[in-house]
């Protein structure tokens, strides 16, 4: 059987470094792969032959024993380096086909591109914690600091967070030697399961620790205070950087997240940067006009004139008396909605007082709109024939 030139086959030279195999091998499986030449007998006999040169010259005993005998070495029924022939040296030989040899140059080569490198996920990031915080609509204007209390899963004092008795490393494990995944062949396929025993991290614990039953981590509760920024609306999220639950295993801890809601205020409706507030007058002021006093969500009080002739429904604006605009500066306005009020528990002398007002006001245009309304309601009907 004609002997074959594995550093030839690769490009390389015969002191090639590990490194240098490494990249020539990558450089060719790329362009010979199957998937890339599909149907290609050609592609996929360099490919194999590639693939076997690889499979020797990475690993230094197999190197080794190449350089001194060749490749007869790995053919069946080679030298056996124990002495004597015979196929001693099948352990080191080349299955030919895409069997688990081949699957394990593909994970050292392209797990990072496929995923099926070790694993490395023994530590694990802590989760999110959510907190539903309600505030009122003076402590959204102006800002304020808010004591939050929830219980989550914490770093535990005993193993600090490690999951052994006294912090101690975890160890390889066993069944899948840190791979984190179990293979096992069927006829042309290779077939990767997560391993049972680490739950595909490839570590595990020899001792786990009594006071975490070796997850790192105790529920507890926490106490902290949050700043409230000026000017937050309905739903803004508020991020504490690593004050969620703690990793696993000495991971990274996750973060808090702060949602708030505002309470409903018993003047004031917010809507963006502005205020409504309905604010009920009289019939008299809102007929001959006059001056008011509206409260503000600063704690000021401000002057309002209104018009002579002021409907139900009118909006007065005062600008800059709103709220506080969020990472930015100024105020939004406030919109005063007047509501006039109809009196009621009459004495005997308003009522005439009023009878007298309604007649004094029959020859005159004082109630455009209920006028107009009814003169329009006349020519409804006549247009049914009355």
């Amino acid at each position: 059987m004609s002997q074959k030139d594995f550093y030839k086959i690769l490009g390389v030279n015969n002191n090639a470094s590990a490194d240098e195999l490494k990249k020539a091998y990558r450089k060719l499986a790329m362009q010979y792969h199957p998937d890339k030449n599909p149907g290609d007998k050609k592609a996929e006999h360099k490919f194999r032959e590639i693939s076997e040169a690889y499979d020797v010259l990475r690993d230094d005993q197999k190197r080794a024993a190449y350089d001194r005998y060749g490749s007869a070495a790995f053919e069946q029924g080679g030298f056996n380096p124990n002495g004597g022939g015979g196929a001693g040296f099948g352990g080191f030989g080349f299955s030919g086909g895409f069997g688990t040899n081949f699957a394990d140059i593909i994970d050292e080569m392209f797990g990072d591109l496929g995923g099926g490198g070790r694993a490395d996920n023994f530590q694990q990031q802590g989760s999110d914690v959510r907190f539903n915080l309600e505030i009122s609509l003076e402590e959204a204007f102006k800002g304020t600091t808010a004591r939050v209390k929830y219980t989550t899963g914490a770093t535990c004092d005993k193993c600090k967070g490690m999951g052994s008795e006294g912090g101690a490393p975890p160890i390889v494990c066993g069944t899948c030697k840190g791979r984190g995944k179990s293979r096992s062949q069927q006829g042309f396929f290779t077939i990767e399961r997560t391993c049972h025993t680490c739950g595909g991290s490839g570590k595990t614990i020899q001792n786990p620790c009594r006071g975490c039953s070796g997850s790192g981590k105790v529920r507890r509760e926490k106490n902290l205070e949050v700043k409230i920024p000026a000017g937050v609306e309905e739903g803004t999220r508020i991020r504490v950087a690593k004050e969620g639950e703690a990793g696993l295993r000495g991971g990274p801890a996750g973060d808090l997240y702060v949602f708030l809601s505002i309470r409903p205020h018993r003047f004031f409706k917010r809507q963006g940067a502005d205020i409504y507030c309905r604010v009920p007058i009289t019939i008299t002021t809102a007929a001959l006009g006059g001056e008011i006093e509206v409260p503000s969500i600063d704690g000021s009080h401000t002057n309002l004139k209104i018009t002579s002739g002021t409907q139900s429904g009118h909006q007065f604006r005062i600008r800059g008396k709103g709220m506080t605009t969020l990472r930015g500066s100024g105020r939004g306005d406030m919109l005063i909605e007047a509501m006039v009020e109809t009196p009621v528990n009459l004495s005997k002398k308003q009522k005439e007082l009023l009878k007298q007002f309604e007649e004094a006001s029959k020859k005159e245009s004082n109630n455009p709109q209920s006028t107009g309304f009814f003169a329009k309601v006349k020519e409804f009907w006549d247009e049914f024939g009355g």
